[in-house]
């Protein structure tokens, strides 16, 4: 990327519950910055992310930005 692209992001929205989840799956969560239900959060658009998002993508919302 250079200086002038701006850096795209994600949004997300945890939509459920982490309690009883797999151990990778709240890491995931707490990777991306998310704690609690209804929590919102904006992650710069990166492969690493991507692939928690998509290994949690049940307990997501996503919104593009």
């Amino acid at each position: 990327m250079t200086k002038d692209q701006p850096v795209k992001q994600i949004k997300l929205k945890l939509t459920k519950s982490l309690s009883g989840r797999l151990k990778s799956h709240i890491a995931c969560a707490n990777g991306l910055g998310l704690r609690k239900i209804r929590q919102e959060v904006s992650v710069i658009d990166t492969p690493e992310n991507r692939g928690m998002v998509n290994k949690i993508n049940y307990l997501l919302q996503i919104m593009e930005q």
